[in-house]
This record gives structure tokens, C-alpha cells and sequence, in this order.
């Protein structure tokens, strides 16, 4: 009798484990890339500073095919794709960014760019679509949710909202050294043409790291879609390649305007500078701008990595006592690395190569 009951009991076991490996082989072939992004998410600095690669295809091809007129259509998109259901709240941040574009001694292309806000959590994200560029981009992790008492630590139920990251690039650099950053500007005035499909703010840059090798190309992308700002948060982007061409796509009187550059570099901050309007927010814009300007030309025209890293941190904003500088990077659009640092700590810059980074 005790050896039946024994029998029964091994044979319950193998039972509870054979069920157990299927749902374990389940969840690995339902969730297999999730997991995988997921387990590559580290903290790179304790401001709230992240990195992660994420594995497999992010739906963005399909994302292009409907599109989304407002932020609840593409958290419905999100949460279905790559969420499993989990749903997600977009929160709505820009302020006092600084951008540029200039030539180091080498005449490699750099581009620099500052995020000026309240707290914000930082992702730094390489993607390699299957029917796009490979790029590295800096998400803002608040647009997902997260805070400075709620960041992405700890259980995978706590990470799991970093899987909406390929959707929310602030700023990046993909493999062709074509690179973007979005700045808040006073006003824009968009264009719409009902038979085009219509992207949001952070969308519309993923649209460009994923398929544009060039400005040229990221321009007549960005013609074929309409667009809106999130939140009500009207943008600017500063567009530069390897060839050191860049601009300014600003939206104004319902068309897509580009404003370049005569000089061997380009500055963007927070006014509409098409046409010469130069309609700021009355904040520090017109300051900051100078200022790169000022340290460029004083140094003909060249910046090294290091002196454009300690301007980023030297031009991030002040509002009172408190620092809004939230993170600052330093892309080199010819080898293809960088350099990120946030709150203005650049002497704990996190040094970081494309390719080789986005394989990890």
C-alpha cells in the first residue's frame, strides 16, 4: 500500500513537472524576446540613468500601416504589441533643450544634445530592426510612467513598461550616422492631409533612426506623414548625418519648413528660427544658443569630444536653485560611439559604441 501511494505520488510529480516545462517552454516562446530585453536592462547611473537592448521586432512596420491621431491610439497599439495587455499611461515632459552640430579636429561629426526638465529617468536603448537601421536612442522614461520613486527596479513586473521604449526616443543616432533630437518650441503650425497617416512626437523620430540614412531622406520622410504633438507640446527636431549636413524641421504656417546652415555647424534651441521669426518661450533659449555659439567660434569653428561634453554641461538649466539638466549625449556621427552623462556629472561619462553595444 505504501508503494502504490509512492508510485502515485513520483507519478504526480512527473505530472506537475511535465505541466509546468510546457508552460515554462509557453511563456519562453510567447515571451522569449521580452524576457531578453528585460534581462539586459541594467542602471548605469543612480540619478536614473538605464541602458537595455531590445530583442525582436517592436511592430514598428505595422505601426506606420494605422498609425495614431492621439496619445491613447498608440498606448492602444503599445499595449497589445508589446505590452501583452499591461497598459501604459503616456506623461508629457520638454523644456530648455540645447542642441548642436559641429566638426571635431578630425572633422568627425558630432552631435550634442541636452535634456532640460523636472526628474526624469533615462533609457538609453539599442534597437536592430529587421527592416530598418540599427540606433541607439535616449528615452525618457517618464513619458512611460515612470518616476524618481518609481523607477525600473527590482521584478520584471516593475521593468516591464521599458518594453514601450522603442516608441518614445527623445533623441538618437542610427547606423548610417544620421541623428535627431527634439526641443519644445512657443508654437508650431502642422500641416494635415486626411489620406496620410499621422505620427506623434516621439514616432516620428523613431520613423527617422529606423529608415533614413541621410537628412535628405529623413526630410522626405517626414513630409509623408502627418503629425501631432503629444500633449499638446508643440517641437522643433535638429537633423544632422555623416556628411556633416543638418537642419532644422520646424512646422510653420502648415507646411514642414527646413532651416540650414551657411557655418560648418548649427545650434538648436527652444524658438522657432525659420525665416528669422526666432519666436522664443522667454526662458533662457536665446542665452544658451550664444553660448555655443560663442565657445564654437572662439574655438574656429572645431569642438573636441570633451570640450563639447563640458559645454552641455556648463549651457544645462538652472531654474532657481534647482538643476533641470537631466541628461546630456554626446553622439559622433562618423565612428558611430558616444558618450552620456547625467545631471551634469560629466566626469562619470558612460562611453558607449553602436554596433558593438547594440550586439551585447
Amino acid at each position: 500500500m505504501i508503494r502504490k501511494e509512492k508510485k502515485t505520488a513520483f507519478r504526480l510529480l512527473i505530472g506537475i513537472g511535465a505541466a509546468l516545462l510546457i508552460i515554462l517552454i509557453a511563456v519562453l516562446i510567447l515571451f522569449g524576446n521580452e524576457l531578453r530585453s528585460l534581462m539586459s536592462l541594467k542602471k548605469i547611473d543612480n540619478y536614473g540613468m538605464y541602458q537595455m537592448t531590445y530583442y525582436g521586432d517592436y511592430g514598428f512596420d505595422d505601426f506606420l500601416e494605422v498609425g495614431a491621431s492621439n496619445d491613447a491610439d498608440i498606448e492602444t497599439f503599445v499595449t497589445k504589441r508589446l505590452l501583452k495587455g499591461l497598459p501604459i499611461d503616456l506623461g508629457v515632459t520638454g523644456d530648455g533643450c540645447t542642441a548642436f552640430v559641429v566638426k571635431n579636429g578630425n572633422g568627425n561629426i558630432l552631435f550634442g544634445r541636452n535634456f532640460d526638465f523636472t526628474y526624469a529617468p533615462s533609457l538609453q536603448l539599442y534597437t536592430t530592426p529587421d527592416n530598418g537601421y540599427a540606433s541607439v536612442s535616449t528615452v525618457n522614461l517618464a513619458f512611460a510612467g515612470y518616476s524618481e520613486n518609481n523607477l525600473p527596479d527590482g521584478s520584471f513586473f516593475d521593468c516591464f513598461l521599458t518594453l514601450a521604449a522603442p516608441f518614445l526616443p527623445f533623441d538618437g543616432m542610427n547606423e548610417k550616422g544620421l541623428a535627431i533630437a527634439l526641443l519644445a518650441v512657443p508654437e508650431a503650425d502642422v500641416p494635415y492631409d486626411p489620406d496620410k497617416i499621422t505620427l506623434n512626437t516621439t514616432t516620428a523620430i523613431r520613423l527617422v533612426l529606423d529608415k533614413a540614412a541621410t537628412v535628405e531622406e529623413a526630410v522626405d520622410l517626414l513630409k509623408q506623414y502627418n503629425i501631432y504633438f503629444s500633449g499638446g507640446i508643440e517641437c522643433h527636431y535638429l537633423i544632422a548625418d555623416a556628411s556633416g549636413r543638418s537642419v532644422i524641421v520646424e512646422y510653420v504656417n502648415q507646411e514642414l519648413c527646413v532651416v540650414g546652415t551657411e557655418a560648418e555647424y548649427q545650434i538648436a534651441s527652444n524658438f522657432i528660427a525659420y525665416d528669422g521669426l526666432n519666436i522664443g518661450e522667454g526662458f533662457t533659449e536665446f542665452e544658451r544658443y550664444d553660448k555655443v555659439q560663442n565657445a564654437i567660434e572662439a574655438n574656429n569653428g572645431i569642438l573636441e569630444a570633451n570640450q563639447a561634453i563640458q559645454l552641455l554641461a556648463n549651457i544645462g538649466v538652472f531654474d532657481g536653485d534647482t538643476d533641470k539638466l537631466q541628461w546630456s549625449v554626446l553622439y559622433n556621427l562618423t565612428t558611430g560611439d558616444g558618450a552620456i552623462f547625467a545631471n551634469r556629472k560629466a566626469n562619470d561619462l558612460i562611453n558607449f559604441q553602436l554596433i558593438e553595444d547594440s550586439l551585447q
